[in-house]
């Protein structure tokens, strides 16, 4: 399923889980540096995304990789492609 999904186009994006408390969905935040227009100073942005996870295998302070998918409900147009590093 992950190697179809690569191939797939739409942006793919690294992040840390936050949540997993509902079935087969994750919470991911996702961490990007923006550049102040005015003061060229680099800010840090936080955004979270819901994602589907079909086999309930993340937990909380996972570090995933999640690809942009078709809605799947009110809220989720993201799938997990792989867990690219377990929490402790």
């Amino acid at each position: 399923m992950s190697e179809e999904l690569m191939n797939r186009k739409g942006r793919v994006l690294t992040g840390i889980v936050v949540s997993d408390k509902n079935d087969k969905t994750i919470v991911v935040r996702v961490e990007t540096l923006v550049q102040h227009p005015l003061l060229k100073k680099y800010v840090r942005r936080r955004n979270k995304f819901t994602a589907h996870d079909p086999q309930n295998e993340c937990g909380i302070g996972d570090k995933v990789k999640i690809i942009e998918y078709r809605p799947l409900s009110r809220n989720k147009r993201w799938h997990l492609v792989s867990i690219l590093e377990k929490a402790v």
